[in-house]
């Protein structure tokens, strides 16, 4: 005797997620078209990229060059290209001992920009203005060799007068001023010039920055800082200080690897802990210098070598043997599910489809968006993702095919197979995005990209079963070619295993 039908789900609920797949895929076209993705970013093995070695000198007499302080280096560099997104970059540390330099290589054309991110010293001083005047030199001026406030030798002056912010070689950040010295320094764009007293406010003392805009002034970005506790006090005690003094000495100059970006007036005493670094900042401007100030100053100062066009560093023989591996285990997939599910085998085919899709359209918008590039890493990633797609196919009809072999009729027997097969593909697909997460996590270079496409491919299969599988084979079990057990179909009574020839009972209930 049969066991008795369950009653089914309204296929109105299937058309439902079919239509949801529908409005993301068309969401993620849209979505490509306005950013202008064409194509996918490829990673320094696959396309090439820039490279620069940055040579370490200690940028004053606490900081020498030591391997630990290149190591240090090293890995806040790499904080700094990792912020960018998942961009696939190098940084390495070659040599020994005070020889020792830096590698960075950055996948694309783009790279120039990365290069300068990463290079900078980022050491952030607040310190209080003793002297303005427009950045051009002019060392007969007796008026500005003048000590213009208590504590500034004659010969600062003289350096002053002296200093032409029209040339570019002093607009060079370098951050090997010392906290504790008096200095002069020109502004970035080199239309001021200044003397500046000891720092009184660190970058070691910011915990938090970030990049944001006031829509009131157009589009004026700046970036926010917030101070530690200690950072807090000292603030709070500059700002209170010098609000009562006459001009320039109620400025602060807020001074980035040596250049001044910013000097307002300060008003009033800020004891709140926050502050905003603003200078004609660009967007792109504001996002990086917080992501320099966010992962701290660099132990040392560097020289920049030349930077170079590198070219991929896998051969075109390479990169197509593993492109044909990877089709041919996609096309072994296509194949073994046709001869033995043979019409549901289609599913598979129609899902494998939606899901590369899918997968291509998110890999153009991560480009554009977090800067994701793909390698032959990510490739295998998403090649190992292929078997994990596959395993759920099976999962969910081997659950079919068993409900059916109980005598139910195929409506019952998909949504009672769905009901058990879920529970083992959410297991499944959970144990690849853990290992996925944890990979991503705790490991550098081509690693993390290979967990990064393994991840998002596993996502896109988990979406893919829940919204395309299991309502197109809900959908066939309407259509006469599968629900009377066709022998093409793979659910006729031989394919499923019945002893008997009983075709299963078609029954369709409310």
């Amino acid at each position: 005797m049969s066991t008795p039908n369950k009653t089914v789900k309204s296929p109105a609920r299937s058309g439902r997620s079919l239509v949801i797949l529908a409005v993301i895929f068309l969401g993620l076209l849209v979505t490509t078209f306005v950013q202008g993705a064409s194509s996918v970013r490829l990673g320094l093995d696959l396309r090439g990229g820039t490279s620069v070695t940055l040579q370490p000198r200690a940028s004053n007499e606490a900081n020498k060059i030591t391997t630990e302080a290149v190591d240090q280096a090293v890995t806040i560099i790499r904080q700094r290209v990792n912020s960018l997104g998942v961009a696939e970059s190098e940084v390495t540390a070659q040599g020994s001992g005070t020889n020792r330099q830096i590698v960075i290589s950055v996948p694309g054309d783009s790279g120039r920009r990365v290069v300068d991110l990463v290079g900078q010293t980022a050491e952030l001083r607040f310190r209080q203005v003793l002297a303005e005047s427009a950045g051009v030199s002019n060392p007969a001026d007796t008026s500005t060799a003048a000590t213009p406030a208590a504590g500034v030798s004659a010969e600062l002056n003289a350096k002053y007068a002296a200093l032409d912010c029209a040339n570019a070689a002093n607009r060079e950040g370098t951050g090997a001023d010392s906290p504790a010295d008096t200095i002069v320094s020109c502004s970035r764009e080199g239309g001021a010039k200044y003397i500046l007293g000891p720092a009184e406010v660190l970058g070691r003392q910011v915990s938090a920055a970030t990049a944001g805009f006031n829509p009131q002034q157009g589009v004026s970005w700046y970036v926010s800082l917030t101070f530690n506790s200690e950072g807090t006090k000292a603030f709070g005690a500059l700002t209170n200080r010098v609000t009562t003094l006459a001009s320039p000495l109620n400025q602060v100059a807020i001074v980035l690897d040596g250049l001044v970006v910013s000097a307002p007036r300060i008003n009033e005493a800020i004891p709140s802990g926050n502050a905003q670094i603003t200078g004609s900042f660009s967007q792109v401007e504001a996002q990086d210098l917080a992501n320099v100030l966010k992962y701290g100053a660099l132990p040392l100062a560097f020289d920049r070598g030349e930077v170079q066009q590198v070219s991929p560093t896998l051969g075109a023989d390479q990169l197509n043997a593993g492109l044909l591996a990877g089709f041919l285990g996609l096309g072994l997939v296509v194949i073994y599910s046709l001869l033995y599910y043979r019409g549901l085998g289609l599913v598979t085919v129609g899902s494998l489809v939606i899901a590369g899709a899918l997968v291509y359209l998110l890999f153009l918008v991560l480009g554009k968006s977090i800067g994701f590039t793909l390698t032959l890493a990510g490739i295998a990633g998403a090649i190992v993702a292929i078997g994990v797609t596959a395993d759920s196919f099976i999962v969910f009809f081997e659950r079919i095919r068993d409900e059916a072999r109980e005598g139910r009729s195929l409506r019952s027997a998909i949504e009672s197979g769905w009901l058990k097969a879920r529970h083992t593909i959410l297991v499944a697909d959970a144990v690849s995005l853990i290992a996925a997460v944890l990979l991503y996590f705790f490991a550098v270079g081509g690693v993390r990209g290979f967990a990064f496409t393994l991840g998002l491919t596993t996502l896109v299969d988990l979406f893919v079963v829940f919204f395309f599988t299991k309502p197109i084979v809900s959908l066939l079990a309407g259509v006469k070619f599968f629900a009377s057990g066709h022998p093409l179909s793979g659910l006729s009574p031989k394919s499923i295993g019945m002893k008997s020839t009983q075709v299963p009972a078609t029954t369709l209930e409310a």
